[in-house]
């Protein structure tokens, strides 16, 4: 696979030999500077390098600039239908523009964008999805991975056209299978940088489990330069999931990477609830640390002793395990007892390597 050429948004760089970046979306009517900037700040705080937000209409536009300026990550601009707010947003200052190839055809207006966006280099983004493809694709090739490759084509032409070549490419699908195809047709013809996600995934279990396998096979086969894990959700939880699928790949690490185990009979300590607290208490953490909860010493002492921080269940109690040594017995009677416990342990590791 050919190495991907680097986009630079806002300081932030895609492609190349850099870190995958994570993305998401804000949630909250743009028009709401002070929603958008407070929800914009709390994606910041869960680790997300580069915020999308919707520009529906031109009072969302009128509100750019300050959120623009007042954003500490860089401002993507999501547009559709309409050249015009295209144009608001380049002169609010965005750091980039997503398009969609599906409903802003006009060759004209696209060319038009282009020469405006190269002067101010500010990138594009050709967001494709499979579920608002040109009606002409779609008749010839019906909602597949090639109708999805053809139409990122076709609008790459447009900019290339006017010498405008900084551009990142999306190929999204409530498919997985589709997702994966069209990104990997894609990724073998061209080296601009992908986009990562899997378009309308749902929210919960489903979700999760969508976004997962579609990104990370990509990932997994050296593809992928950014991501956004698309979930009817909270957008932070979109950005901690993302970072558990870079987790889970060595391809990142942030905050606590959570080993556990799945419980049965022989237990002896609420790995559950522990578990669940644990990762709400410590969603702030930005230092990677791996963290063991074993209800049991069968796989316990092996996977506590490989970590940072572990814990081991007994009858009396978890057996705490600092850097593979056994240090003391936290009694189990509370939960919350050995929660505050262990993540004032967790905290003083990362402060004081204890």
């Amino acid at each position: 696979m050919t190495e991907t050429r680097v986009v630079d948004v806002g300081g932030v760089k895609i492609g190349g030999a850099n870190p995958v970046v994570v993305q998401s979306m804000t949630n909250t009517a743009t028009k709401d500077t002070e929603s958008t900037l407070k929800q914009i700040n709390r994606l910041v705080e869960r680790g997300c390098e580069l915020v999308r937000v919707a520009v529906p209409d031109s009072r969302a536009g009128e509100e750019l600039p300050k959120i623009v300026e007042e954003s500490p990550v860089p401002i993507i601009a999501d547009i559709h239908y309409s050249p015009e707010l295209a144009f608001m947003a380049l002169e609010a200052g965005v750091d980039k523009l997503r398009l969609n190839p599906g409903n802003i055809t006009e060759e004209e207006a696209i060319a038009d964008i282009a020469r405006e966006a190269k002067s101010r280099t500010i990138p594009i983004r050709v967001g494709v999805n499979s579920g608002s493809l040109d009606k002409g694709i779609i008749d010839e090739y019906g909602r597949t991975a090639k109708a999805m490759v053809v139409s990122a084509e076709k609008e790459i032409g447009l900019l290339e056209a006017q010498g405008f070549e900084d551009i990142v490419v999306s190929l999204k699908s409530s498919e997985v299978n589709i997702t994966v195809r069209a990104n990997e047709m894609f990724s073998a013809k061209y080296d601009y940088p992908l986009h990562l996600g899997v378009t309308e995934a749902g929210g919960g279990r489903i979700g999760l489990v969508k976004s997962s396998v579609g990104i990370g096979t990509l990932l997994q086969e050296g593809i992928g330069d950014t991501i956004r894990v698309s979930l009817t959700a909270d957008p932070c939880e979109e950005v901690e999931a993302a970072y558990d699928i870079l987790k889970s790949l060595g391809i990142r690490n942030r905050g606590m990477d959570l080993v556990s185990c799945p419980t049965c009979g022989r237990t002896q300590i609420n790995v559950q609830s522990i578990g669940k607290q644990l990762e709400e208490k410590l969603a702030d953490l930005e230092e990677p640390i791996r963290v063991a909860l074993m209800g049991c010493s069968v796989n316990g002492i092996g996977e506590a002793g490989s970590s940072h921080i572990g814990i081991v269940g007994t009858e009396k109690g978890g057996v705490l395990y600092i850097d593979g040594e056994q240090k003391e017995l936290i009694p189990s009677s509370s939960t919350e007892t050995v929660v505050e416990n262990l993540e004032k342990r967790i905290r003083g590791y990362l402060r004081n390597g204890e």
